[in-house]
């Protein structure tokens, strides 16, 4: 399994929409810039059929290093969170399943 870059996604687009890549980088930067603007203004923003971005508040916390052990505070912070819709978690499932159905033959 490998990662996909966003190089990646703009070939991908580019090539299924006929745009040149510099056109589509523009438009999935912009995409990326929307969807980080309206995270940091609070928003949560919702994909019918994908899911849904949203930030997610943390406590503050005791943790531990993983080298020394030693107990260490973690501030109160907020983090980003996608949640995949439910029909892109069955999509992926059966995707995945008849994939490895296939392996299997």
């Amino acid at each position: 399994m490998t990662n996909v870059t966003k190089k990646d996604l703009v070939a991908n687009i580019a090539k299924q929409t006929g745009l040149t890549q510099v056109d589509t980088k523009i438009i999935v930067e912009g995409f990326l810039d929307s969807i980080a603007k309206a995270l940091i203004e609070g928003n949560n923003i919702e994909i019918r059929g994908f899911g849904r971005f949203k930030v997610r508040t943390r406590k503050a916390r005791m943790a531990r290093n993983p080298r020394t052990g030693e107990p260490v505070k973690v501030k109160e912070g907020v983090k980003p969170v996608f949640e995949a819709s439910r029909g892109l978690q069955k999509t992926i499932n059966e995707q995945i399943k008849a994939s490895l159905e296939n392996d299997d033959s």
